[in-house]
């Protein structure tokens, strides 16, 4: 199986390792998907670029 993974996103195996690091949802409102978020600021940081650019996606 061929797995595709973008220059800036992180791996299974990273994601595998910080996903344990991460509080678990309580009470309130539901929780955005966490390694969206995550992805959202590694690219951001390794690409020096502003907030705002940082892509929806």
């Amino acid at each position: 199986m061929l797995v595709v993974i973008r220059r800036h996103e992180l791996s299974d195996v990273e994601w595998e390792v910080l996903s344990r690091l991460l509080p678990r949802a309580g009470t309130g409102r539901p929780r955005a998907d966490d390694r969206v978020v995550l992805n959202g600021i590694v690219w951001k940081l390794r690409t020096g670029s502003a907030w705002r650019d940082v892509p929806e996606r």
